[in-house]
């Protein structure tokens, strides 16, 4: 796989509706997505050498997404806002072009506003799982 471009991940939001339209976010300018598993340690006094075993498929796994950059417009500014101050989980999608999108329920974990007296408002934004969150290959 060739080198992507950074700015060409998307962060979108879902409408909300029953068949969700999925709109852009924001022109974002640095963005993380992890994924995390955490393990379970099964390790016992009959574990072989004592090495540590770990209980596959048990973990609790999630996704954590952070990004900063500049809203689209006041329409997804507002979809943004609006998802944090309900907290309810919404349906986001993350795409990666050349390699795949993540699609699931996320809640606004923080939302930030920001801005230098001669420049663009900005804002940085952090988003947990809430269930189960799917992969598709591009």
């Amino acid at each position: 796989m060739a080198a992507q471009a950074g700015k060409d991940i998307l962060l979108k939001i879902s409408d909300g509706a029953a068949t969700p339209t999925f709109v852009s976010v924001a022109g974002l300018r640095a963005r993380t997505i992890s994924l995390n598993a955490k393990t379970i340690d099964a390790t016992d006094s009959d574990s072989a050498g004592r090495w540590r075993e770990l209980l596959a498929g048990a973990g609790v796994r999630s996704v954590a997404v952070s990004g900063s950059g500049v809203f689209r417009d006041a329409a997804s500014d507002a979809q943004v806002r609006q998802s944090f101050f309900d907290q309810s989980a919404r349906a986001w999608r993350l795409v990666i072009p050349d390699f795949g999108q993540l699609e699931g329920p996320f809640i606004v974990a923080a939302l930030e506003y920001a801005g230098e007296h001669d420049g663009e408002a900005a804002f940085a934004i952090s988003l947990a799982s809430a269930g189960a969150v799917t992969f598709a290959a591009l």
